[in-house]
């Protein structure tokens, strides 16, 4: 299948909110407990906020198949905090991920930027690496979800760009 990377739109919210929705509850099983997944879902609050991050002047870089209909996307903010990495389940393993790390590479390095940094997930973390990536700590942490703290870890990373 053809893939192509291009800017983000207004129009890709909602596609956008679908992705993640589907990325968390299909693959964060494999690395993740339900009540892991379902914290860490009730996060993402949906399409509203993909257009408060853009207005914020966030960058988003989405990846869309031949139809231009958007199955993964990164978003990248000011500093080179790279918050989200995302690929719908039946478009894994096709490098996009590596394709739109890329590409916040570029984004970040024109803006002056001197390293990308984020917290993966167990689950991303080895795309993460093979785009040269370094593991700076395990992140031990809780998420408030339904009157109690779950218990989750993500992976400080980040990239040296200069």
């Amino acid at each position: 299948m053809a893939y192509s990377i291009r800017p983000y739109r207004d129009n890709d919210a909602e596609a956008l909110a679908e992705v993640i929705a589907a990325a968390i509850a299909a693959i964060g099983p494999h690395a993740y407990s339900l009540e892991q997944v379902a914290a860490w879902s009730a996060r993402h609050p949906g399409a509203r906020r993909y257009r408060e991050r853009v207005a914020e002047g966030h960058a988003i870089f989405v990846a869309t198949d031949a139809d231009d209909s958007p199955v993964a996307y990164a978003l990248i903010e000011h500093d080179g905090h790279l918050d989200h990495l995302y690929n719908r389940p039946d478009h894994t393993r096709h490098g996009l991920a590596t394709q739109l790390l890329a590409r916040a590479e570029i984004y970040t390095q024109a803006h002056g930027v001197e390293r990308i940094y984020t917290e993966a997930s167990d689950l991303a973390r080895p795309a993460f690496e093979r785009a040269g990536y370094v593991v700076t700590n395990k992140r031990e942490f809780t998420i408030a979800h339904e009157r109690r703290d779950v218990p989750i870890h993500n992976w400080a990373m980040e990239k040296r760009l200069r």
